[in-house]
């Protein structure tokens, strides 16, 4: 049985790229997602795009999940988010720490993303369901994979209800941190985050940034692609749906999609999990 589908979103800078995402949502949709999510800039920066994209597909009749990054805001300021989402009807959120924006010093009201989820359970009970991040490949800024656990278990504790993976091409890392989770007495459910290749350089960099570990072997096949982009996307269209078949066998409960707002990619590897 095909697992339970969500499928991730930026907010465009354009109005093209509003139309561009709009066809690609109404593609997307008729794969009957449980919610699409937008994410949002670190300090807020993609703020008034990311509401205007939430509140249009709200506006379609789909159910959504807005990022809420905490690092820089104020209680205040998070607590009008949370009320102007609960006035729209927005019943499921993702809950984030974020990072300080380059020459931003004041951190804001909220360390941890365990400080933002409490703060959400305190201002609005059990009106959302709370996402959360988690990192297989353990989160760059962790002291160690230890340490890297009981922040997830503390958002738990703090009242989150289920867990999404940064993106990973190393399906070991996955099911051993999975695993490693359990023993440490995380019991929300986690959602393996799936990254679609489509371009190597842009996906290096990404990779390089938050320390997701592309496998030598994968690499070296990218990189000797060079410009012929369609034997590239070919290529990472079978490995990461292979990738996507083993996490079915593996009865992982939903699957989240990191689209870049494309529908194609995305789509294939859904039909390599029919």
């Amino acid at each position: 049985m095909r697992p339970e589908l969500s499928f991730e979103f930026f907010p465009p800078n354009t109005e093209e790229g509003e139309d561009r995402l709009a066809a690609t949502r109404a593609r997307l949709a008729a794969e009957q997602p449980a919610y699409f999510s937008v994410t949002y800039g670190a300090g807020g920066a993609t703020r008034d795009k990311t509401l205007r994209t939430v509140a249009r597909i709200q506006a379609e009749g789909h159910s959504v999940a807005p990022h809420l990054s905490c690092i820089g805001a104020s209680r205040q300021s998070i607590a009008d988010l949370l009320d102007h989402y609960r006035s729209l009807g927005i019943r499921r959120l993702v809950a984030l720490r974020g990072d300080l924006p380059s020459g931003m010093v004041d951190g804001g009201d909220f360390r941890y993303a365990s400080d933002l989820v409490a703060f959400v359970r305190e201002h609005c009970g059990n009106e959302f369901g709370i996402e959360v991040a988690a990192y297989p490949e353990i989160h760059p800024q962790a002291v160690s994979p230890e340490a890297d656990l009981m922040a997830l278990r503390s958002k738990q504790d703090a009242g989150a209800n289920r867990a999404i993976t940064q993106y990973f091409f190393n399906l070991d890392a996955f099911l051993w941190f999975r695993d490693s989770a359990q023993r440490a007495g995380v019991s929300l459910p986690i959602v393996p985050g799936i990254m679609p290749i489509t371009n190597f350089r842009q996906l290096a960099r990404f990779s390089d940034a938050c320390g997701a570990d592309i496998p030598r072997w994968i690499r070296l096949r990218l990189a000797a692609f060079g410009d012929d982009l369609e034997s590239l996307r070919r290529f990472g269209s079978e490995v990461v749906g292979e990738q996507c078949r083993r996490l079915v066998e593996e009865g992982v409960p939903a699957m989240h999609f990191y689209t870049m707002n494309q529908a194609d990619p995305i789509l294939e590897l859904i039909r390599a999990l029919d």
